[in-house]
């Protein structure tokens, strides 16, 4: 068969560790032998983000503006224990946040459900979708060991240079202190994301912050969701049979875990990063869900939503057999083919991703699956599969549907 032909090219990131070796194993085995792909490629990898003072992350971010569509490969943020092993020129900050400042938008993570592999919380009948904000917090924080006593304070200096300040804290030794901030812009399109995704998907809206603690900051949170729900929603949420409420994180929290599922649970950048990674292993493994990052303007950056197996990429390096499961990141490519079929009308392209999709869960609930599957799976008698032979069984799986 003829391979298909793409228009427009999809921005491609690669990344680190075991996840850029499968990187390498899909594009090889289950995108190239069957589309004719078009990519603006961005090497994310430490090594290389390091040698290019990161420069190529914002390229990167910059070049999906362009394109409206980007695939990305999970990579490292490192620490101080990376900044020693790779050698690094200083502790790079988050590729992720880089990025979803640029873009701005929301992140909505998704579990991707299989039959055999059962919820640990046994009422949740249908998935839960986070929708995490894109921007600020403590991954655009400013941080400052404080060396000794005396007084820190946040200070705002207008325009016309007036001042006005607010204490953190009078130290009597050593600390720490972290200046966070936020857009009420960025909070404004978080909330309309959240609300049309809500809409689309026909279902009810949770958004949870601690107002009762940060009365200003997660305050204005609450108050603008608030706002912009009453002025613009309220109408089409309950012409749509949905609803949409607020309550504390903890409260939230709680709730999740005595429902049935089925809607979308509202979160600020952190908490959404903490609660999306709980709910997929939750549903089954980090490595079974689906994240991508919706922009206002319309730009979708797909990815995994776990990070780089670390571990397995040390046993790799090694000679060692690895069983890394690479679902999440065969989502993302499907979920930048799919966006970039749809975009410029290209049917073939957007129906090869659907095909893909049902070949990967076919070939899992054929009995074919990576060991993190096998340990919780109900069914019996399955096949354990290495990294690359999990990745064939797919194709294999794909072409018979071809």
């Amino acid at each position: 068969m003829s391979k298909i032909q793409m228009t427009t090219p999809l921005v491609e990131m690669d990344g680190d560790e075991m996840t850029r070796i499968l990187w390498q194993m899909i594009k090889d085995e289950l995108i190239l032998p069957f589309i004719d792909l078009k990519s603006e490629y961005y090497d994310l990898g430490l090594a290389h983000r390091d040698e290019t003072d990161d420069k190529v992350t914002f390229d990167s971010a910059y070049a999906t503006k362009k394109y409206g569509v980007a695939v990305k490969c999970a990579t490292i943020t490192p620490n101080a224990a990376r900044v020693t092993e790779y050698n690094l020129k200083e502790m790079w900050k988050s590729p992720n946040g880089t990025i979803r400042a640029i873009l701005d938008g929301t992140v909505f993570r998704a579990p991707i459900i299989v039959k055999g592999i059962e919820p640990c919380v046994k009422n949740w009948e249908s998935p839960i979708t986070i929708a995490r904000h894109a921007y600020g917090d403590v991954y655009k924080a400013s941080e400052m060991k404080i060396p000794g006593a005396g007084k820190a304070e946040l200070v705002y200096t207008d325009e016309n240079g007036n001042e006005t300040r607010e204490l953190i804290h009078t130290f009597n030794g050593p600390g720490i202190i972290q200046g966070m901030h936020n857009l009420n812009g960025s909070i404004e399109s978080f909330a309309r994301c959240c609300f049309n995704y809500a809409l689309d998907i026909k279902q009810s809206l949770w958004f949870a912050t601690k107002d009762t603690i940060s009365k200003k900051y997660d305050h204005t949170f609450k108050d603008i969701f608030q706002e912009i729900f009453d002025a613009e929603y309220k109408e089409k949420f309950d012409a749509a049979g949905i609803e949409y409420f607020y309550t504390l994180i903890d409260d939230a929290v709680a709730r999740v875990m005595k429902s049935k599922g089925g809607f979308i649970w509202a979160c600020k950048n952190y908490d959404g990063d903490v609660m999306s990674d709980m709910l997929s292993s939750a549903f089954g493994s980090l490595a079974m869900m689906t994240s991508v990052l919706v922009s206002p303007d319309g730009t979708y950056e797909y990815e995994a939503a776990h990070g780089t197996v670390q571990r397995h990429y040390y046993k790799h390096l090694k000679g060692e057999e690895t069983s890394t499961n690479s679902v999440a990141t065969i989502f993302a490519w499907t979920g930048a083919l799919r966006k970039r079929g749809e975009l410029d009308g290209i049917s073939e392209l957007s129906d090869f991703a659907d095909k893909l999709e049902k070949a990967t869960i076919a070939t899992i609930e054929s009995g074919k699956m990576t060991k993190d599957l096998a340990l919780i799976t109900t069914m019996k008698d399955v096949t354990t599969l290495n990294s690359e032979d999990f990745i064939k069984a797919i194709r294999k799986e794909l072409e018979a549907t071809l």
